[in-house]
């Protein structure tokens, strides 16, 4: 089980010292992923992936458990109330509810699409201002090396950290910005 450190810095150089230090440590790069405002360059540091940065898997996930419900009603009302003398069976609650879970899963993704990760709106207006946002997957059992770590570099860093949700989304749920986890 992995667990996400947040870490809010002053600056790109900074980052970089952080980065490197973490990769000394054998955290590989597919675990390091920054948030920056759009005028901050990040020169060779790794942006965040759309859905670290959006809630569409959340929205994915609600889609899916909504629009299944709904299906599986409407599947239910077709066989108990055949339209046009229609004899159907089973197969059409299955069919109903498979259709109401994609169509919801479609349409829910598309609009969490645009919503900003929940989890990180604490941190929009240090983004904003120019201070980047690093995100570390780490192994839980390294947490406290890794948080120790990370002091030695850059001791006023804002360290917080994430439990991932069951869609596997590192970065839900964070628990505290406390200097130790």
């Amino acid at each position: 089980m992995t667990r996400t450190l947040h870490l809010l810095l002053p600056d790109t150089d900074t980052c970089k010292a952080v980065v490197e230090a973490l990769s000394g440590a054998d955290i590989p790069d597919r675990h390091l992923h920054v948030i920056a405002n759009h005028t901050t360059p990040l020169e060779g540091l790794h942006e965040a992936t759309f859905l670290q940065r959006s809630e569409f898997a959340r929205g994915v996930e609600y889609g899916l458990g909504v629009g299944g419900a709904a299906g599986l009603l409407g599947g239910l009302l077709a066989v108990t109330f055949p339209p046009a003398g229609l004899l159907l069976g089973g197969g059409a609650i299955l069919a109903a509810a498979l259709a109401g879970a994609g169509a919801g899963a479609l349409v829910a993704g598309l609009v969490a699409k645009d919503i900003p990760n929940r989890k990180l709106a604490e941190y929009e207006e240090a983004i904003a201002a120019g201070r980047l946002l690093l995100l570390v997957e780490v192994p839980r059992t390294r947490l406290e090396e890794i948080t120790a770590l990370i002091r030695e570099v850059e001791p006023d860093a804002d360290i917080g950290v994430s439990h991932p949700t069951a869609a596997g989304n590192p970065a839900a749920g964070v628990e505290s910005n406390e200097e130790t986890p």
